[in-house]
């Protein structure tokens, strides 16, 4: 039996808890419940109706056969598999999952996907560069007070935002973001050419013996800057399967990045446009490379650190500064939902430039503060991809599902799939969001339980071993 808390003490209005009570009262909840639970607790799930049915090719027999008739409200739920936290937190982290998994791969290897373990002696590094300064602004610099004599908490709201936002250069600030994939793109050509020059070889040659690979993900700095988080790793002229060149170590590829990074040739033009100056745009100076270490070295730079430190990035975006993760049709919109007044300049900032640079699309990316590029990206042999780790996942439910069906016994060559699906909405009611947060809260809780046993099993192995 389900209690449902009051609506004065769970905060809910009237017409919510009245939803609430009519979803858990429905005999069709248990069901429902059932649907939700497979989706993860999905936020939005997508609704559909149809049927499929499973045939025998040779002599017709009717194997299985499902429709939506029977399903509440006759929809059939589905997860959203929307990336961002903001929007679904269940779907989120089932894509943070797979994030961890692909640069995990690239790490420490997955025979499961023929990525060698001997991927761990290839030269590979985290590097992170940032965006330059666009003006001082509040900060925490180590036991020294800020700039305006205050030592600012960690959840300080004036964190990142200009000391004086007049003077704060927002247009430069946007245009960063919005170029920001350009930069990466420069900053990757010329490390192939460093890495080639410092070891004698012309990029022909380089191709033939080495090749360099990455994954990255974005994130926004309080300021709204965007900067990178990378593996980079040298490989054979093959992939992370062939050994590098003897030549290639840690310390090359460090040298490389550093030369790679502050080179006249990694920079972005922006033409002058209306009352905007001609601008280049650069890396910042603050750059951070580090190697990456095996697990149980005592380092804190290990591929299960990296890893679950770029996955957690890649549910994210600049809502994490206070902007809205979705589209913004106009100034009042920032008002009428409190954006913070930095934030607000920087997507004005958006507005003001987009005609100014039309090419650029700053004013449909203006809720991305200008960054229009992919938040998480690969080079094509860093490692898996996430099609392939969502089709794995899929294999295995479609195997749970022959397992229930009895079809287990039957080729698949020999079974014929007729179906037929229709949109027909997404998300829940107010009762059924707040019922799917719950279902979603004991998911969550039971895989951090699991995880915690399994870490617990693994230190008592290491332990006995």
């Amino acid at each position: 039996m389900m209690t449902v808390p009051a609506a004065s003490s769970a905060g809910f209005d009237t017409s919510t808890l009245s939803d609430i009570l009519r979803v858990a009262g429905s005999p069709s909840f248990d069901r429902w419940r059932e649907q939700i639970h497979r989706t993860g607790g999905c936020s939005h799930p997508i609704h559909l109706q149809g049927w499929t049915l499973t045939r025998d090719k040779t002599t017709g027999e009717t194997l299985h056969r499902y429709s939506t008739d029977t399903e509440p409200d006759a929809r059939l739920r589905i997860a959203c598999g929307n990336r961002r936290a903001s929007r679904c937190p269940a779907c989120a982290w089932t894509y943070a999952g797979d994030t961890y998994h692909l640069i995990r791969a690239g790490l420490a290897g997955d025979n499961a996907r023929d990525i060698p373990t001997t991927v761990r002696e290839h030269p590979r590094v985290f590097l992170t560069l940032t965006a330059p300064s666009f003006g001082p602004v509040h900060n925490r610099p180590g036991t020294r007070p800020c700039r305006c004599g205050i030592r600012h908490a960690e959840d300080d709201a004036a964190l990142g935002t200009p000391l004086d936002p007049e003077s704060y250069d927002y247009a430069a600030a946007v245009l960063f973001n919005n170029h920001a994939g350009q930069l990466w793109q420069r900053f990757t050509n010329r490390l192939r050419r460093e890495i080639a020059a410092a070891a004698g070889l012309s990029q022909r040659e380089l191709k033939a013996v080495a090749r360099i690979s990455y994954g990255k993900v974005a994130e926004f700095q309080k300021r709204g800057a965007v900067h990178f988080h990378a593996v980079v790793r040298i490989d054979g002229p093959d992939g992370p399967d062939s050994p590098p060149p003897s030549w290639a170590t840690t310390e090359h590829l460090t040298n490389a990045i550093r030369a790679a990074a502050t080179h006249a040739y990694t920079t972005v033009t922006v033409p002058a446009a209306g009352n905007q100056s001609t601008r280049r745009l650069r890396w910042g100076s603050q750059l951070d490379i580090r190697p990456v270490k095996a697990f149980g070295d005592g380092s804190d730079i290990t591929e299960q650190a990296v890893a679950s430190y770029i996955a957690k990035y890649a549910t994210k975006a600049a809502e994490t500064t206070g902007s809205l993760d979705r589209r913004i049709g106009n100034r009042e919109a920032l008002v009428l939902l409190g954006v913070p007044d930095h934030t607000r300049r920087l997507v004005e900032a958006c507005f003001d430039l987009d005609p100014l640079y039309p090419d650029r699309r700053l004013l449909a990316w203006a809720h991305m503060l200008g960054f229009r590029g992919h938040f998480s990206t690969k080079s094509r042999q860093y490692s898996t991809t996430l099609s392939e780790l969502r089709q794995t996942r899929a294999d295995y439910r479609a195997a749970q599902e022959r397992t229930a069906r009895g079809l287990d016994d039957i080729e698949p060559d020999t079974v014929l799939v007729l179906t037929s699906w229709t949109y027909a909405g997404q998300g829940h009611s107010p009762g059924e969001a707040v019922l799917a947060a719950s279902i979603a809260r004991d998911i969550q809780l039971n895989r951090e339980t699991a995880r915690e046993a399994l870490r617990d099993q693994l230190a008592l192995e290491g332990a006995t071993a």
